[in-house]
């Protein structure tokens, strides 16, 4: 999957310099296509001109005490369970939060089960620590199968890794769907001794539609963790901040968050950014507008609509997961490179865990958007 990001990339960027950027139609990269709200530039500006006595030098590997008690309180509101700030271990994103926790809680050939479909580099993330990723099968709808989870368990499951609202299918699991998980994790460790970590990986849990939430897990499974990052939500991605936040109730709470500390230091990370650890304490609970990502989503299955594109509806995050059409063999692969013949970019199912299906982002600029509807028709009228 990573190689065939890089690809996209060089193809978009030779593309653009062939056809020009107005005739190309880039879906295949996640990159907010929000500014961040105008709270974080004032903050910035702020954080800039101070120059007190060692304000760019080292801090506990943790974060800044007042930073970690500020996602704390974040988590707070959004668990619905008291937090503090030594739950919370900051982060390089949401990605460097996953990296640390796993060198923290596994061992050579433990297993991490995900349900399909699944941000592909979790399987890169799970084997830099000595892991295996097992692919859980997911309900049509790609709701949570929990039986099908349940007989991904073994001795060997450290974690499960749940993704909502889901990338690539925008699915929000629900309330139930996580009572469901919960019951089948705590009569996996009932039998083995071992329960495993529920990893919520949450960077996309305020991009939501029609009013749906993400039901909080902390009140409900003790081992549970949180990950997330400000990439999304405040569009701020190459700033790579984010932070681990452990369950206040977990049974080995204090020795899992020392890991992840550790882990920290020894994968290099040394700290999350400084600067911007200041920077979202003060703008964690900037007022957001994602209304036009849900505009965006409804331009974009309109155009799909008269192509006769099927895809998964989504409800929440800002991408399409999409059939790919009759008369293709479920061949992914094969219909992305037919995309691209129509100055398409996209990204194959199968790098997700799908085959048959693939991903449009829509974070990208509503002209670019409309602009395509031509083109998506003529693909899937054409082989």
């Amino acid at each position: 999957m990573l190689l065939l990001l890089e690809k996209c990339l060089k193809k978009e960027l030779s593309s653009k310099k062939k056809y020009g950027n107005d005739k190309v139609f880039d879906f295949s990269l996640g990159n907010p296509d929000l500014d961040p709200p105008q709270q974080v530039f004032d903050v910035i500006k702020e954080q800039a001109l101070d120059t007190s006595h060692n304000c760019h030098g080292y801090m506990p590997n943790a974060g800044y005490p007042e930073v970690r008690e500020a996602m704390a309180q974040k988590e707070s509101q959004e668990q619905g369970v008291e937090v503090h700030g030594d739950s919370v271990v900051m982060s390089c994103g949401a990605a460097g939060a996953m990296n640390a926790l796993f060198k923290a809680i596994l061992n050579p050939g433990d297993e991490v089960v995900v349900p399909i479909p699944f941000f592909s580099e979790y399987r890169h993330y799970v084997a830099n620590h000595g892991g295996t990723l097992i692919q859980a099968m997911s309900k049509p709808d790609f709701s949570l199968d929990v039986d099908a989870i349940y007989a991904s368990l073994t001795e060997k499951t450290a974690a499960v890794i749940i993704n909502s609202p889901n990338n690539p299918s925008g699915r929000i699991y629900s309330k139930e769907d996580i009572a469901g998980l919960v019951a089948v994790l705590r009569k996996h460790g009932e039998k083995t001794g071992r329960y495993p970590y529920l990893v919520c990986d949450e960077p996309y849990r305020a991009i939501t539609f029609d009013g749906k939430s993400v039901a909080p897990v902390f009140p409900v499974y003790e081992h549970s963790v949180i990950l997330t990052s400000f990439a999304k939500n405040l569009s701020l991605p190459g700033e790579r901040i984010g932070y681990i936040c452990v369950n206040p109730v977990c049974p080995d709470h204090d020795e899992l968050v020392a890991a992840c500390i550790f882990a920290t230091r020894i994968l290099g990370y040394v700290n999350a950014p400084g600067f911007f650890q200041k920077v979202v304490a003060k703008v964690w609970n900037a007022s957001c507008d994602y209304s036009l990502y849900e505009k965006r989503c409804k331009e974009m299955t309109a155009i799909l609509d008269k192509a006769g594109i099927t895809y998964a509806k989504p409800e929440g995050a800002f991408y399409l997961f999409c059939k790919v059409p009759e008369g293709w063999g479920d061949d992914d692969n094969a219909f992305v490179e037919h995309l691209k013949k129509h100055l398409i970019l996209c990204a194959p199912g199968t790098g997700f865990g799908a085959k048959g299906w693939f991903r449009i982002a829509y974070c990208v600029s509503e002209s670019t958007i409309l602009a395509s509807e031509s083109a998506f028709y003529a693909a899937a009228h054409s082989k």
